[in-house]
């Protein structure tokens, strides 16, 4: 019984202190105009450092982008009409596990540029792929297209949801 006392008391008093906390602040923040210049100073730092952050990781994921399909052009993609079949159903395999997972999407992007090397029609699959691949895969997919100018897609429409990136 002392017990659930003391811890309702002490509750009570924290309560208290934040919302005495809270009225300060707010109190502060209305009445004293370098107090707002403060905040908004460490608003505008803080969003500089996020925006610089976003694009450090943006800059970082296009080079982990551009290593990928190298490595992949360095393996080499099968040239026999069977290997081919059956590296294009293991890779889009791969690709769709990789996307059900959600941890991966480099990787599942990856597998499907792999699986779109070696189709004899690559227009055509890139249209399959906007119906059924997550945007975010399909974009770095884009990427991937772009850097690769071998791969031939003919003249794109832009029927898919893929944009042109300069690719013919």
């Amino acid at each position: 019984m002392r017990t659930s006392v003391l811890v309702a008391a002490s509750a009570g008093t924290i309560l208290t202190g934040l919302l005495a906390y809270a009225v300060y602040f707010d109190h502060k923040r209305q009445t004293d105009p370098d107090f707002r210049k403060s905040l908004k100073r460490n608003n505008r730092r803080l969003a500089k450092a996020v925006q610089e952050e976003v694009e450090a990781h943006g800059a970082m994921q296009r080079e982990g982008i551009k290593a990928a399909v190298q490595r992949a052009k360095e393996e080499g993609f099968p040239t026999d009409l069977e290997e081919k079949e059956s590296y294009f159903m293991s890779q889009v395999a791969k690709g769709e596990g990789l996307c059900t997972e959600g941890t991966e999407q480099v990787e599942a992007a990856l597998a499907f540029y792999k699986a779109l090397k070696v189709y004899p029609q690559p227009k055509d699959l890139i249209s399959i792929y906007d119906k059924t691949v997550p945007k975010e895969v399909l974009e770095i997919l884009a990427e991937m297209v772009a850097m690769d100018t071998t791969l031939n897609l003919g003249t794109f429409t832009g029927e898919s949801g893929l944009d042109n990136h300069g690719v013919e």
